[in-house]
């Protein structure tokens, strides 16, 4: 997976960086997405996930995750490409933003690790973009269990 991994905090360890690489991994293996899937995650504070909830959700208060799905709606002009070259566009899934301060006040509050909600929030937002959703009570149902065989077999238990 081609990841662009952005720290704005300028305060997230080399472990927590890791963490949301591997489980992004992990968790594209899982899903068996191409080789060439990208997207990127930022990290951030809750001040700017806030102006970003507000500006995009309408909610005037800072949340967790927030995931834009790179949406594919066949309106763009195609791409000619000569006959002899070969040539496979990758999958942009798109982009996930994560409150950092939300990590740890959740995971303090949840009485669980911090490494355990990044994880958590991170599949999450990556499973939003790859389409699920848990708006209906069977979508939450099989969104929730995939999130939880995800953690799981990374090794992210509850």
């Amino acid at each position: 997976m081609d990841l662009q991994l952005i720290d704005e905090t300028k305060h997230v360890t080399d472990h927590q960086l890791d963490l949301v690489r591997g489980v992004l991994e992990y968790a594209a293996n899982y899903l068996s997405l191409p080789e060439n899937t990208e997207m990127s995650v930022t990290l951030m504070d809750n001040q700017h996930i806030h102006e970003i909830n507000k500006k995009y959700r309408g909610i005037d208060k800072p949340t967790d995750v927030i995931s834009f799905a790179m949406e594919e709606d066949g309106d763009e002009d195609d791409i000619i490409l000569p006959s002899d070259m070969e040539f496979e566009m990758p999958k942009n899934l798109g982009d996930l933003m994560i409150s950092m301060e939300k990590v740890t006040e959740q995971a303090e509050y949840l009485g669980h690790s911090q490494d355990r909600e990044l994880g958590f929030l991170t599949v999450h937002g990556f499973l939003h973009l790859n389409g699920y959703d848990h708006m209906k009570a069977e979508d939450e149902k099989e969104m929730f269990s995939l999130q939880d065989e995800i953690l799981d077999g990374y090794g992210l238990q509850r």
